[in-house]
């Protein structure tokens, strides 16, 4: 099983995994179609399918016009607002490609319909992985915006936190700098954000990509997985997991507008140079 990471819009990620045997390819959250399909060209494989973790126009925008030109191509997801879906998942529903397993896992919180991808493959010593979208990031997750706290802290602890901790996690966005920035705000004397901070300033510095972690590493730095340490609970004043969780996802929120307040002009052309809002015709 290859992988292949694809930086897209202002911090976004597609990926391409590859069934190396067959050379059969399923693509992970398509958002600009002609930039997959120009690594599906260089890397000579066929394009079967897309797993799409949520219907956001970011992760999902690109599933029209990518079934269009490949017709027959299969999109699936859990949530029926996503683009071009043809069929709906369900929690649990296993897939394969050719030696690859995938394992579809409901893992609601940033969205209401949002699934993650478990996927390994038969016979080898690679480590899993997981696609987890905007449920999980490196140090953070996605912010909740159509579930409560609680349904939030069961898809983020118990359903992706008791993945073998070897697994390779794969997230949806290149947030991982300003996420570690607030985990450090969260546990100051926590040497494991002190030490993957640095790692990865000097990553944004290159210009190069700070994905994949694994799992095990995020339950050492990442306060989302951590909402059960007492200097995490100390930090939020809560004791409750989806209660810390609560704060800790408000305090983050405060924490990235106080960072860098984005101002509606600027959103109008970032949605623009994205293709989500036309220009209107002069009369």
């Amino acid at each position: 099983m290859k992988v292949k990471v694809i930086p897209v819009l202002e911090d976004n990620y597609m990926y391409l995994v590859i069934e190396e045997h067959t050379r059969e390819a399923v693509a992970v959250d398509v958002a600009v179609p002609k930039r997959l399909l120009e690594i599906v060209g260089r890397e000579g494989v066929s394009l079967t399918t897309v797993l799409t973790t949520h219907h956001h126009w970011d992760h999902a925008r690109g599933n029209t016009e990518l079934a269009r030109l490949l017709p027959g191509l299969v999109v699936l997801g859990a949530d029926e607002r996503i683009c071009a879906l043809t069929r709906r998942l369900a929690h649990g529903e296993e897939l394969r490609f050719g030696a690859i397993h995938v394992r579809c896992l409901l893992t609601p919180g940033h969205t209401s319909g949002h699934m993650s991808y478990f996927l390994w493959e038969d016979e080898c010593l690679d480590p899993p992985a997981v696609f987890s979208g905007d449920a999980l990031s490196v140090a953070g997750c996605g912010s909740c915006l159509e579930t409560t706290a609680q349904q939030m802290y069961h898809s983020l602890v118990e359903t992706l936190g008791t993945l073998p901790p070897e697994t390779k996690v794969f997230c949806g966005h290149e947030h991982t700098l300003g996420n570690l920035e607030f985990a450090q705000k969260v546990e100051p004397c926590n040497n494991h954000v002190k030490a993957k901070l640095s790692w990865a300033k000097k990553r944004d510095e290159d210009d190069v990509p700070t994905v994949p972690s694994t799992l095990g590493e995020e339950l050492l730095y990442n306060p989302f997985l951590r909402v059960a340490e007492e200097p995490v609970c100390k930090f939020t004043g809560k004791v409750a997991p989806a209660e810390v969780l609560e704060v800790l996802c408000r305090e983050r929120a405060s924490f990235e507008q106080a960072a860098e307040p984005l101002q509606p002009q600027a959103r109008a052309l970032l949605a623009l140079q994205w293709g989500l809002l036309s220009m209107p015709r002069p009369k």
